[in-house]
């Protein structure tokens, strides 16, 4: 029971004791109105066919036993929102993208202005000065999806996003406004244990309608 009430007091003062990171700037209070205003927990819903750009199923009937989860295809709408490119329907289908997503920001997206960063603290400090910023991973099986999710402006220090990762935003199996890292690649719980996760700035360009 000392031991690991001394744990718990020795975790406490660490939190207290690790920086955190730069304040979100007015560039990050912008993103973060964005995020906000996208509907991501009502559409890009798993289970239904949706059009990529505004996540309303299609009324296409599932023919298979997929999941059809969708944080591809809203990463990409987002992306879009913001004046950003990021591959998507048509140059590559909905089925596996965020593995080709994976593949494509380190061959191709270089050419549009992404560039890859070491961690997650990079990650969310760029996101609070108001970029746009790629939490993806692929999986190993070819025939898997992998997933990809944005990193929303948020209050962390370097020690709770060595433990929860930044803050995100999604779809997938579920969808979050505000989530976190670790919680948001639950269903790869290597890719945050094994540090597979890459990530990926870019410039907001403009911004678009939310819905």
């Amino acid at each position: 029971m000392k031991f690991s009430l001394t744990l718990s007091l020795l975790s406490l003062a660490l939190v207290a004791a690790s920086p955190a990171l730069e304040p979100i700037g007015p560039a990050g209070e912008r993103l973060t109105k964005f995020y906000d205003s996208v509907p991501v927990e009502e559409l890009w819903i798993a289970g239904a066919i949706v059009d990529w750009r505004t996540g309303e199923p299609t009324g296409k009937p599932v023919t298979d036993n997929g999941k059809h989860t969708h944080c591809s295809q809203f990463a990409a709408a987002a992306c879009e929102r913001l004046g950003v490119y990021l591959l998507r329907p048509p140059e590559h289908s909905a089925v596996l993208l965020a593995n080709a997503q994976y593949d494509w920001l380190p061959e191709n997206g270089i050419g549009h202005g992404w560039v890859n960063v070491a961690n997650g603290v990079a990650a969310q400090d760029l996101a609070n000065r108001g970029q746009v910023v790629l939490a993806v991973y692929k999986n190993g099986d070819p025939k898997r999806s992998g997933h990809i999710a944005l990193i929303r402006p948020g209050i962390r220090t370097e020690v709770e996003i060595a433990q929860q990762g930044p803050d995100i935003i999604q779809a997938g199996g579920h969808n979050y406004r505000r989530g976190n890292l670790k919680k948001g690649f639950a269903n790869h719980p290597r890719a945050f244990a094994n540090g597979e996760i890459k990530f990926y700035p870019h410039p907001v360009v403009k911004f678009g309608h939310a819905e």
